[in-house]
């Protein structure tokens, strides 16, 4: 067996020498520490807020608000009383949004780190999905364990098959993935329109006047460990999400994986010219993100969904929104849980249920939401271009540049 060859490094600093424009954009995103996405988050609510204040509204008042409807005040020691059993509440619902967030992120963030753009982790999740509730809905004498297993397992089988196409294709013909996984996402949203239509093959069997798949069955539900089932308790997804926050950690920074899909994203010829399998490599990568993402469906429809109707296919933004969380999070694995959890809050504290009306109208405040998402993908793509800039001048300055 040849030995891996070493990433192109920089000459001076010794720095990897980005080659791929998917590959250098992950370096500059995280290049800038943890300093950086704090600040890219504060300038995003800072113009948001202006946004409010433009309305007419209070600001100050407005984001006091979705705070509260976020539930994490539920941790400090002196919020008490009825105060805090409401902050208990809203901080499970913020949790469950949570939780899918991370893994389509990490489908998002590990492709960024092999040097691909994995744009369709919303039809990889809308795959993972209908193979869960396809699942979750029949065999019901199975244990109930076994059928969970089962269930997410087809969940992240369908994901890893559906991101493999592009792969496969990238491999195969050169396809570039961004236009691939795009492309993807559109087929598995009319698949869904498809499959739980009006005598669609997966339509109820109870109502054949509404376009929705048959529930989960009881005990193919994730299990509540905090809060009232009834009333949409915390299910152990959040714990299967941080199980795949570790395992993504893992494969990168300490297998021979990892480091093959990494140095073939830093230089493909240079990895190909080391021995190593680029076409397999591009397809175990995109097969990884979709197995992610596909987790994340699996983990809505067992956990609190327990149904997939045609419309919930055509709102669901989770997948696209791990576009953003892995940016904020700069592709790294406690980064992307932290941008995670910053855009499940702003989910739950905006949402019609937690947010005072008083204040901020709901249906306002979930546009406010969406500016900030934005604004986020903005400043740091801003922030992109002045690290890029940045390190170019730096090349310039005398005693610094190339030998």
């Amino acid at each position: 067996m040849s030995e891996p060859v070493e990433p192109v490094v920089d000459q001076l600093d010794g720095t990897p020498v980005a080659q791929t424009p998917a590959a250098r954009l992950a370096a500059y995103v995280r290049a800038g520490g943890v300093v950086v996405p704090l600040l890219t988050a504060l300038l995003a609510f800072v113009i948001g807020g202006l946004v409010v204040l433009v309305t007419g509204h209070d600001p100050i008042a407005t984001y006091k608000a979705i705070f509260e409807g976020t539930g994490f005040q539920w941790l400090f020691p002196w919020v008490t009383g009825d105060d805090r059993a409401t902050a208990a509440l809203n901080l499970q619902q913020t949790l469950i949004l949570t939780t899918p967030l991370i893994l389509t992120g990490l489908a998002v963030a590990f492709a960024f780190r092999a040097g691909l753009f994995n744009i369709g982790g919303q039809g990889q999740y809308t795959v993972g999905g209908i193979a869960a509730v396809w699942v979750g809905s029949s065999f019901a004498g199975m244990p109930g364990w076994l059928h969970i297993v089962l269930a997410v397992a087809a969940a992240c089988a369908a994901g890893a098959a559906w991101a493999g196409i592009a792969g496969l294709l990238k491999a195969t013909v050169g396809a570039n993935e961004v236009i691939s996984t795009i492309m993807l996402n559109y087929v598995a949203l009319w698949v869904g329109f498809y499959l739980f239509s009006l005598g669609g093959p997966l339509q109820n069997n109870h109502d054949t006047s509404v376009p929705v798949s048959n529930d989960v069955v009881d005990k193919a539900h994730l299990p509540v460990f905090w809060g009232d089932p009834v009333l949409q308790g915390l299910h152990i997804g959040i714990f299967i999400a941080l199980v795949a926050v570790f395992a993504f950690w893992v494969i990168l920074n300490r297998s021979t994986t990892g480091y093959e899909v990494r140095a073939v994203g830093l230089n493909p010829e240079a990895a190909r010219y080391g021995g190593m399998n680029v076409a397999r490599n591009y397809v175990l990568v995109m097969a990884v993100c979709g197995l992610f993402a596909g987790l994340a469906g699996s983990m809505d429809v067992l956990g609190w969904q327990f149904r997939i109707a045609t419309n919930d296919i055509q709102i669901s933004q989770i997948g696209f929104l791990g576009i953003a969380v892995a940016l904020l999070g700069r592709n790294t694995a406690m980064g992307t849980v932290a941008a995670a959890l910053l855009f499940g809050g702003l989910l739950s504290g905006t949402s019609q249920r937690n947010l005072d009306p008083s204040i901020f109208e709901p249906e306002l405040a979930a546009n406010l939401t969406t500016i900030i998402q934005g604004l986020v993908v903005l400043v740091v793509s801003a922030d992109v271009l002045v690290l890029a800039m940045l390190r170019r001048a730096r090349g310039l300055v005398p005693g610094r540049g190339r030998a």
